[in-house]
């Protein structure tokens, strides 16, 4: 098997291009979500869909990067917008999905933030 980047960095990099100045903040959260689930990280994006919209868009879409990205190896995340139904289906993952999930979504985090840094 050879290294396989899937892109981490350009696709942080159109994310962040893509939010402008409302991915400064929200980046740097994003990174110390993580180490709270992917559960939790998914579900940040309901607990601001009312109040902050555009944060929330922003979470969203890194999540669907994450999926995206995912897709193309053997770990298949799900895309549910119903809470319960995306709760059982991310605790029905093995273990080891979970942890290489968790790293490919802590890589990108970190691409996010230097993105972010960057584009300052």
């Amino acid at each position: 098997m050879t290294w396989q980047s899937y892109e981490l960095d350009l696709r942080a990099r159109r994310l962040v291009k893509d939010q402008g100045e409302q991915s400064i903040k929200e980046s740097y959260k994003m990174r110390e979500a993580v180490a709270y689930g992917l559960e939790r990280f998914w579900g940040e994006h309901l607990r601001l869909e009312e109040k902050e919209p555009e944060k929330s868009a922003y979470w969203k879409a890194t999540w669907d990067g994450l999926v995206d990205i995912l897709s193309e190896t053997e770990i298949h995340l799900p895309k549910h917008q119903n809470v319960n139904a995306m709760a059982d289906e991310l605790w029905k993952l093995n273990r080891d999905d979970q942890q290489v999930a968790l790293a490919v979504l802590t890589q990108f985090c970190n691409s996010l933030v230097w993105w972010t840094q960057r584009y300052k």
